[in-house]
């Protein structure tokens, strides 16, 4: 399983990630030509750079002949017409900026995850400043620079397709920092909102180590957090950033294959029920489901004073966990509701599509080194039976016969 895992022990900006990706591509040639065709009068150019002594790759955006510097400073929101004409910043609406990246000559999930992780960050400023998306107003974040950022993270990711993406504990900086509305603690409103559910930690560098931009990469990509699995190693790469600091000023880019089950958090919600009907428990899972959850269980059990009820247990990803204790609240009869946070262990899933003699059938894989599990799609299965007037489960025991006996994998192909 190729597994990337970033080490963001001095945060993250946009550049950064960027250019730690990009020393991982094995065509930065390639990579490179995408960018510099993105706008008009855009030049995209890779430079090594020094940081206490290890040397990285520093990206350099040069936007009709004028070098781009990043500031570092948090996005914000609307301003007066005075205001906006008296700061130097670039003010851009969601909308503008979607408009865009719609525009870009690039693969459409290139174009997918950029508008993905734009709408992070105009939730997470309609949050800190409590107004509306279509209110919101970027400024450093609504510049071309910072859309080459995002758009560069997206295609290196794209490009790289790595199993899964682990990222460290992220460390925020400390102190406080100037922006477009004065002066605000680090982190900045809006890249806590970002981070919500993420391990991040203030160390004793002062100063705005993860930007909104980084922060909203960083969210959108991770499959987990946490430390660095055991990997065969096959490439490093070090992104620097623009600021100098006491320590090496970079993110670390590890990329390599694990054969281990892949490791991912999970939210676990419980509760007991004893007052609600089948009925009314099945209607309610149905609307969890619908609203996020990843899966809903009931178990029988005694409750005190010898009562019948219902241990339900609600899955949800960790980032989900808040909306989704409120549903729960909302949809069942429970006035209360425990939650714990679990490691799972999972295999790399696909799906292949098969030749048959039902014809073509999808199917499901879980797959690790020396662990291989397949199993036919339940709707292929069944619409297979329904067309030969056969039990379901002949179907199933003929399709299992077939994939166990076929030794050739010329008949597979990635659906």
């Amino acid at each position: 399983m190729k597994t990337l895992y970033l080490e963001c022990k001095m945060g993250a900006a946009g550049d950064m990630l960027m250019s730690a990706l990009y020393e991982l591509l094995p065509d930065q040639t390639s990579f490179l030509d995408i960018m510099n065709h993105l706008h008009r009068g855009l030049s995209v150019t890779m430079e090594k750079k020094d940081t206490c002594g290890i040397m990285g790759t520093h990206t350099i955006v040069d936007i009709d002949g004028e070098v781009e510097v990043s500031e570092d400073l948090p996005c914000g929101c609307l301003h007066s017409h005075t205001e906006l004409h008296s700061r130097h910043h670039h003010y851009t609406t969601p909308a503008d900026i979607q408009h865009i990246l719609a525009h870009l000559p690039v693969a459409e999930e290139v174009r997918s995850h950029a508008k993905a992780v734009y709408d992070r960050i105009a939730q997470a400023e309609s949050k800190a400043h409590g107004i509306p998306v279509e209110n919101i107003h970027f400024h450093e974040l609504g510049s071309l620079d910072a859309v080459v950022d995002v758009t560069g993270v997206c295609l290196a990711m794209y490009l790289l397709h790595p199993d899964q993406v682990i990222i460290s504990p992220i460390h925020l900086g400390s102190g406080q920092v100037q922006c477009a509305h004065g002066i605000m603690p680090v982190p900045a409103p809006a890249t806590a909102n970002l981070l919500t559910g993420v391990p991040c930690y203030c160390g004793d560098i002062n100063g705005e180590l993860c930007t909104p931009t980084g922060a909203a990469l960083l969210a959108h990509f991770a499959d987990s957090f946490g430390p660095m699995p055991s990997l065969i190693l096959e490439k490093v790469g070090y992104g620097v950033g623009t600021k100098v600091f006491p320590t090496a000023n970079c993110v670390r880019a590890f990329y390599g294959d694990t054969d281990a089950p892949r490791q991912a958090e999970i939210v676990e919600l419980i509760c007991h029920i004893d007052d609600m009907t089948a009925e009314a428990l099945a209607f309610a899972g149905e609307q969890l489901m619908a609203q996020g959850a990843l899966d809903v269980s009931v178990i029988p059990m005694t409750m005190k004073k010898g009562r019948s009820g219902i241990r339900y247990t609600v899955l949800c990803k960790p980032e989900n966990e808040a909306d989704m204790a409120n549903a729960i609240l909302r949809e069942t009869t429970t006035n209360g509701v425990r939650v714990s946070r679990c490691t799972k262990y999972l295999l790399s899933s696909s799906v292949r599509t098969v030749d048959t003699s039902y014809g073509p059938i999808r199917i499901k894989c879980a797959d690790s080194s020396d662990i291989h599990h397949k199993k036919p799609e339940y709707d292929d299965v069944a619409t297979a039976a329904k067309n030969n007037g056969l039990p379901f489960q002949k179907v199933w025991q003929d399709i299992m016969k077939e994939l166990l006996c076929d030794s050739s994998a010329g008949n597979e192909k990635q659906s």
